[in-house]
């Protein structure tokens, strides 16, 4: 509800102030629906769950894509223009590349962070370069602003984006302290809760904006968006995050051990426990490579994403869920 409020309020006082929707469209948008995924990484990192962090980041790409565009796509199938996807495409390919070489080599630095969030604005500006006069992708990232419907006055959207703000805030320490507990009660890793819960949480705004975009006929939006805030989380939460609170997975990993739960207490020192390591694994990379490999035969190949396809993407996805909480969905 944050996520959704703090958007619409900034795009409300955008529009007041005169920005274009291509501005709007390519950063307002992308920026907001990433802003759940931002605070909760920060008070992550700060509150010593670095695992959950990078978890938050890997599966709320993973849920964007698999989640959010195989639920538009049953709602409606996802007609797509390639020559306005494909370059956002390559690029987020690029950085999520790059995403998993600093999780492999554990380099969260500061420098990493700076590197990272100007690379975020050199996009954004590049894209505002090429894309002012009227390109396919220029028309896309516009028909993203156009989709926040806003009519109230300036004071109002401003009310509506400082709520959302707070909203935002709060929402992320509960999801966090929330998702904390649920680890040291299970005796599972902080990592996997960022990769489940968390992920699944801080992703609603993206699965609202998609749905509105499928109800409304631009279904084919929604895939922007979601390339977009794709990008997002990569460059600017990790970025930003790591600029803010410079953290490492190894060290991370080796702070955690294995409390005896039948004590009852899932606390050491006053604080949480990791009781396994802090990184992602193999299987959470190979999920980032199976997403983009969707769209690209769906979206940039075939140029639409069928119900049945958007089925698959869905039903991938909760065998990817199952998978990480031991579920046996040929039971269920």
């Amino acid at each position: 509800a944050g996520g959704e409020s703090l958007v619409r309020g900034s795009v409300g006082i955008a529009r007041k102030l005169g920005m274009s929707e291509l501005i709007i469209g390519l950063a307002l948008v992308g920026f907001g629906t990433s802003m759940p995924e931002l605070v909760t990484s920060l008070e992550a990192v700060s509150s010593d769950a670095v695992g959950m962090s990078v978890g938050n980041v890997a599966g709320s790409n993973i849920a964007n894509i698999l989640l959010v565009l195989g639920v538009t796509a049953l709602l409606c199938p996802i007609f797509t223009n390639p020559k306005a996807l494909t370059r956002d495409f390559l690029f987020l390919s690029a950085v999520t590349v790059l995403f998993c070489v600093l999780v492999y080599y554990d380099q969260f630095s500061r420098p990493i962070g700076i590197g990272l969030t100007t690379l975020l604005i050199v996009y954004i500006g590049g894209s505002l370069i090429l894309d002012r006069n009227q390109s396919q992708p220029g028309i896309m990232h516009a028909e993203e602003g156009e989709l926040i419907e806003t009519h109230e006055p300036f004071a109002m959207s401003a009310l509506y984006a400082f709520g959302g703000l707070v909203g935002v805030i709060a929402g992320a320490k509960l999801l966090v302290t929330g998702g904390i507990d649920v680890a040291a009660s299970f005796g599972v890793s902080e990592t996997l809760i960022g990769l489940t819960v968390v992920a699944f949480g801080t992703s609603l705004p993206e699965l609202i904006t998609a749905s509105i975009s499928a109800l409304r006929g631009k279904s084919d939006v929604a895939l922007g968006t979601i390339l977009g805030s794709n990008i997002f989380n990569i460059l600017g939460i990790i970025g930003i995050t790591a600029l803010v609170h410079p953290f490492s997975l190894i060290e991370a990993g080796a702070r955690g051990t294995t409390p005896d739960y039948s004590s009852g207490d899932a606390l050491i020192d006053g604080q949480s426990v990791l009781s396994t390591g802090a990184t992602l694994t193999w299987t959470d990379i190979s999920m980032l490579g199976l997403s983009l490999f969707f769209i690209f035969i769906f979206a940039i190949s075939g140029k639409r994403i069928a119900r049945w396809e958007g089925g698959l993407m869905l039903a991938v996805y909760l065998i990817y869920m199952g998978f990480l909480l031991d579920i046996d969905l040929w039971v269920l």
